[in-house]
């Protein structure tokens, strides 16, 4: 191979190297001789002007990322094990490269000191039920540091909070006794129905002495069902002072 053909072959091979591709979700900071280039590249075919430009890739798309458990002491002194799920996206490329090293570390640790802080300021209650509320405190907290580095943080989710075995007990007895109490509430207020509907039964057989009749003989049919069954029945007074009197 003559040198000519040499040089030209090792220019096909540069140029090559300073092609890169990238993707629709893409975006590429490019750096030439140190200095930022303003307008990131992408998405589709750049050039690369190599050695002289450095390209930061950047991806467009929303990350998820688990927040590992955290220890947190609630406001009423319960320590509790609190992870979360941050979802978030890059909107200034520039920005995330330029203004902090690692934006997906940076927002990892502001993400699990915002959650420390925040929940330690809730009660337990309130961390338990109102979840959606804080995650909302949550989201607006930790987007206000990371707007700075071009981080937009879209939702945060608490995922699973652990209580000490201790106080799962503590509370079981707790939720139990609320069912006890409950349930006594309601045995109550039937009773409470019931004398109220017998004694409305009783004034109105007081007022009909013939419906109490009705009511004994409803009553021996109803025992009378049981063949094996031996009845006793008493027989009213006044049927006997009736029978007397025809006697006389």
């Amino acid at each position: 191979m003559t040198g000519m053909g040499m040089v030209l072959l090792i220019a096909v091979l540069w140029l090559l190297s300073c092609l890169k591709v990238l993707t629709e979700y893409e975006r590429g900071v490019i750096f030439r001789l140190g200095k930022l280039i303003r307008t990131p590249k992408g998405p589709g075919l750049v050039f690369v002007l190599a050695p002289i430009d450095r390209m930061v890739r950047v991806s467009l798309r929303t990350i998820v990322l688990d927040v590992p458990p955290q220890d947190v002491i609630t406001r009423d002194n319960v320590t509790v094990k609190v992870n979360a799920v941050v979802y978030f996206r890059v909107m200034d490329p520039i920005r995330a490269v330029v203004q902090v090293e690692n934006y997906l570390y940076a927002t990892s640790q502001e993400a699990q000191t915002t959650l420390r802080s925040i929940l330690g300021q809730a009660h337990l209650d309130e961390l338990l039920s109102e979840r959606e509320r804080l995650g909302g405190m949550l989201q607006q907290v930790i987007d206000e540091h990371t707007d700075p580095w071009g981080v937009k943080v879209t939702q945060v989710a608490v995922k699973a909070v652990d209580l000490p075995q201790e106080m799962q007990r503590a509370m079981a007895k707790q939720a139990e006794s609320e069912r006890e109490k409950r349930a006594k509430i309601i045995h109550a207020s039937g009773e409470l129905e019931a004398s109220k509907q017998l004694t409305e039964a009783a004034q109105i057989l007081q007022a009909e002495p013939v419906a109490i009749h009705l009511r004994y003989l409803q009553t021996l049919t109803e025992i009378a069902a049981e063949k094996n069954s031996t009845i006793v029945f008493p027989i009213p007074i006044d049927w006997m002072q009736a029978l007397v009197g025809k006697g006389k």
